[in-house]
């Protein structure tokens, strides 16, 4: 136990002060990786500390990946990569196109000294549990989009709250935590009343909207719209090959309902944004040139993985509206 030793008046917490002693045995060779450090025990009577005083300092260097604790046996080095100043668990719905956007913007600017451990919970409450239960406690920061799951809130007030960060969707039982998040109300709203002039053109708008993995506020903001300006509206849960009236706009959030809309679309000789239109969900380089161009609703998952890394990393604690806008193509 030589390696560590503690100096009153220094002015830096004690349980830092045994952080930094381990780290620097284990930059100098002193500790290499599989060995065991003195108990919590020992350390409290050699320096007269309390037992939550060094188990605070084992818990953090736990939660960055540098020991691991073995149950009646004790803590052992697990890593040597000391450089690591936070590892974080990253808990994503699903992955796509731009979900993979997102991850690789929130891994760019965290940088080399954070470690990133991805999951995806698929929208299944059970999966969600299990993966935050047995996260818990071996990471220095969370992540997560807990989507609509109505269980999520509870499920995640089991962290320490001062290392939740909330992704993409928030809600009113998640107000504590800081978020960078859409406003799905919002952005469907103003992106429709943008599109106003244009959509006055069509006799009835038509929101696809399953209803099982797509944020609520989408359909609410549709609603809102169509009320306020006295549109005729339709919501269905499913396009499944129904016929296209004309003059219809469907906006559609989910991607395979879009191929559905096309495929459909060129059995009855309909040409997209004359006969019919089409608003999409979150922009992809496909969007740009598939049917001369999907006008689309999205946000910018790139700068929301940026303000989410940089809020991590600074410790800041605000809730962060990410906007979205409309973008024009041919499709409308």
């Amino acid at each position: 136990m030589t390696f560590i030793s503690i100096q009153k008046n220094l002015g830096i917490p004690k349980y830092k002060q045994i952080i930094a002693c381990i780290e620097k045995a284990i930059a100098t060779k002193q500790l290499k990786k599989d060995d065991r450090l003195p108990s919590i025990n020992k350390v409290c009577m050699a320096f007269s500390l309390s037992r939550d005083t060094v188990l605070l300092a084992y818990d953090e260097l736990k939660k960055r990946g540098i020991i691991y604790a073995i149950l009646g046996k004790g803590y052992y080095v697990k890593s040597t990569e000391i450089a690591m100043k936070h590892r974080v668990f990253l808990l994503f719905d699903e992955l796509n196109i731009f979900k993979e956007d997102l991850y690789n913007s929130i891994l760019k600017h965290l940088g080399d000294s954070v470690q990133v451990d991805i999951f995806f919970h698929h929208f299944n409450p059970n999966v969600f549990r299990k993966l935050i239960e047995d996260g818990h406690g071996n990471y220095t920061r969370y992540i997560i989009m807990p989507t609509n799951l109505a269980e999520a809130p509870a499920i995640i007030k089991t962290l320490p709250a001062d290392e939740v960060f909330i992704l993409d969707q928030t809600n009113s039982e998640l107000q504590a935590y800081p978020a960078v998040y859409q406003n799905f109300v919002r952005d469907m709203f103003d992106a429709l009343v943008a599109a106003k002039v244009k959509l006055s053109q069509y006799e009835k708008l038509v929101l696809i909207f399953p209803g099982f993995r797509e944020p609520l506020g989408m359909k609410e903001g549709f609603i809102r719209f169509c009320l306020d300006f006295n549109f005729k509206y339709e919501i269905i849960a499913e396009f499944n090959g129904r016929d296209i009236l004309h003059k219809e706009v469907f906006i559609i959030p989910n991607d395979r309902d879009l191929v559905s809309v096309i495929e459909k679309s060129k059995t009855q000789n309909l040409k997209l944004g004359l006969d019919f239109g089409v608003i999409s969900y979150n922009d992809t380089p496909l969007k740009k040139v598939v049917e001369n161009g999907i006008t689309t609703i999205s946000t910018r998952f790139e700068k929301m993985g940026e303000i989410i890394a940089k809020m991590l990393l600074e410790n800041r604690k605000e809730q962060i509206e990410n906007p979205s806008q409309l973008i024009w193509r041919n499709s409308l």
